[in-house]
């Protein structure tokens, strides 16, 4: 490891174009789910893998689904338009009311059922795909997330908190925060550069008049001494950003992966999350991989974990398990490797089943990242608990 460097992470808030999808996508998951039971579907039997698209005024959805027929295109809209109600979009280029909605879901293909499907006795639920997933944790911030990424999530989400509470009236939803953090013999100091572009609704705003409004909850979400005279500071550094979300330019589901995990720190699978179900591991096995590592982080086993799984479609088990502590491990990462397949069922059916994921817990992971967040009451964020950390510390 370097002892001294910079290192920098993006976020971007509910609004951006991107996360608008993401959130699209995971209504329709948790929307599935919520209907599912009432039409007496079971929540192990649905299917979901929904992609939006979103332009100026208008909202395309596609994908495959299983579940309740109960759930109409009316419905759909309905919960997509409320969602962009929610976020804040009601401008002439995008408005939650008069944006048009083309669905164009339809059922999950035989060919990839039959190889997720448990079928009795015979043979456990498939992956429901090929892939590799990582998760990392590390002891620089009390949620064990990278800094970069940790304290670029919480400025954004200070500041949507405050618009929300309308207390910021002059922001709209749109918004990206960057901050390079300086590390030194390997801890993280302070911050060299922090940059924030806000979408304002008053046109003639100045940048200097939207760094009046943004700058107090930077200060409020980064560590006290961190921001100093050596930083630097770009705040709508083109001067203007009021045309935002969709109407100027357009998003994707599964575009803004790296936000939606370590920031660039440790590796990244490739695979989105937003809009799948749980049986597809790009989502769960990687929920998995976070709560693993996080857990041998929190136990003093490690300052710092990487933590690799690879699945065959129609597979159960995972096909490899890798560990990496860079050189931080009190214990031989083998031995790790060991005691993870031992306190956690890594079968897609055992990782839903171990953090209860067959439940309308979705649309809140769409923004402001998928880890280092809180567990709530509902089961959202269920990876994030250290509930694994005496069953490590037995078996190691």
């Amino acid at each position: 490891m370097r002892a001294s460097y910079l290192f920098t992470s993006e976020s971007v808030s509910e609004g951006h174009p991107d996360k608008v999808c993401d959130r699209i996508s995971d209504e329709i998951v948790d929307l599935f789910y919520r209907e599912g039971p009432k039409a007496g579907i079971d929540p192990w039997a649905i299917r979901a893998a929904c992609e939006t698209l979103a332009t100026t005024n208008k909202v395309v959805i596609a994908g495959e689904t299983r579940g309740p027929t109960s759930v109409s295109n009316d419905q759909i809209k309905s919960v997509v338009r409320a969602a962009i109600k929610d976020i804040g979009y009601a401008q002439d280029g995008f408005h939650w009311e008069t944006c048009d909605i083309e669905i164009l879901l339809h059922p999950q293909s035989a060919d990839i059922a039959q190889g997720v499907d448990a079928n009795g006795a015979a043979k456990e639920e498939g992956a429901g795909d090929q892939g590799i997933m990582f998760g990392y944790a590390c002891n620089e911030t009390p949620d064990l997330m990278p800094a970069p990424i940790f304290y670029a999530h919480k400025i954004l989400r200070l500041i949507s908190e405050a618009r929300h509470a309308g207390r910021e009236t002059v922001l709209g939803p749109d918004s990206k925060s960057q901050v390079t953090v300086q590390y030194e013999n390997g801890k993280p100091v302070g911050v060299r550069e922090i940059v924030v572009s806000h979408q304002h609704l008053v046109e003639e705003m100045t940048s200097e008049q939207v760094r009046e409004r943004v700058e107090p909850y930077v200060r409020e979400a980064l560590p006290k001494g961190w921001i100093n005279g050596k930083t630097i500071w770009h705040i709508n550094p083109t001067g203007k950003f009021f045309i935002g979300g969709p109407d100027g330019d357009t998003g994707l589901t599964g575009r803004k992966i790296i936000v939606d995990t370590y920031g660039g720190a440790a590796p990244h699978g490739g695979g989105a999350f937003s809009g799948k179900d749980p049986t597809k591991v790009d989502r769960s096995a990687a929920y998995a991989a976070r709560y693993l590592a996080k857990n041998i982080v929190a136990s003093g086993l490690a300052d710092r974990c990487t933590l690799q799984l690879a699945y065959a479609i129609g597979v159960a088990r995972p096909l490899s398990i890798y560990i990496d502590t860079h050189g931080t491990g009190k214990v031989a990462e083998d031995k790790l490797e060991k005691a993870a397949a031992e306190v956690m069922d890594l079968t897609p059916r055992g990782i839903r089943k171990h953090l209860d994921l067959n439940r309308p817990i979705y649309a809140r992971t769409s923004a402001y990242g998928h880890f280092g967040r809180i567990p709530d009451n509902e089961g959202g964020f269920s990876w994030e608990k250290t509930d694994l950390v005496e069953p490590f510390k037995r078996v190691v």
